[in-house]
């Protein structure tokens, strides 16, 4: 547990056999539970996990899509699992280890604190945290914030690709996971329909991490899937503002100055 409270973390993977050993093995002790979501893999990672969750104790467990549906898909199938076991708070990592579990307590501490529902992992407030992203992802990082900006109906959004993030019980049982967008593009939804549900979402300054991991995007063709989804969260947004404001409350975004 961390502080009193039961965490679950969860890590959607899809063919890292080269990865998926070395991130659950890093993830800290005070976890209490970690869904690992093999998302069809053809490779090893299920093999690779399921030798680890033996040895776990039941910390670990496996979670298995025949068909591959995507990571927005692997991590409702994640949540669903921490809904279940009434995890207090649940947090997303990427299975290909470009998240650094050091950084966890920055995202778990304002939940604990009452201060945040959604704590989210920002790279793009501060210039040194974008070393080793490319002139080109940054491009396309910055036109999928202010496009999430106007969707969310929120100009303090930073870095709404960022998947390293933490949601408490509360707020995470409100999402209509169902609704969830199944793949590359769920983060930015995900904001927008947490926005619009009230809930308190806070930026945590942290580095950019890369490796020799090779990132599954394809940019051309992510770009205008993202922003013709991001057209339709803003048409519903400004639908259910127009026809049922009893589920708008006010949410602020705001930010953790690192000392």
């Amino acid at each position: 547990m961390y502080k009193n409270l039961k965490i679950g973390v969860i890590i959607p993977a899809y063919n890292e056999e080269k990865f998926i050993g070395e991130v659950i093995e890093r993830i800290p002790e005070y976890i209490d539970r970690i869904y690992v979501v093999d998302d069809g893999s053809r490779d090893r990672t299920g093999e690779i996990a399921s030798k680890l969750a033996e040895k776990s104790s039941g910390r670990v467990q496996i979670c298995r899509h025949l068909k591959n549906g995507g990571v927005g898909k692997a991590i409702s199938t994640g949540y669903r699992a921490c809904l279940v076991d009434l995890m207090d708070i649940s947090v997303v990592m990427a299975g290909d280890n470009q998240m650094n579990p050091a950084q966890l307590p920055k995202l778990l501490d304002p939940i604990v604190e009452g201060k945040a529902d959604y704590t989210v992992g920002d790279r793009l407030s501060t210039l040194g945290h974008m070393k080793g992203m490319s002139y080109w992802r940054r491009f396309g990082n910055w036109t999928l914030r202010w496009l999430t900006r106007i969707a969310a109906g929120n100009l303090d959004i930073c870095d709404p690709q960022n998947g390293y993030t933490a949601i408490a019980y509360r707020s995470l049982a409100r999402l209509d996971l169902d609704h969830i967008y199944p793949r590359y593009g769920y983060c930015n939804d995900l904001l927008v329909k947490l926005s619009v549900t009230g809930s308190r979402i806070r930026q945590i300054r942290m580095p950019a991490v890369y490796g020799n991991e090779k990132s599954k995007i394809k940019y051309w063709h992510y770009i205008p899937t993202v922003s013709l989804l991001l057209l339709r969260d803003f048409l519903w947004r400004i639908k259910v503002q127009l026809f049922d404001q009893n589920k708008i409350k006010p949410v602020k975004i705001t930010g953790i100055r690192e000392k």
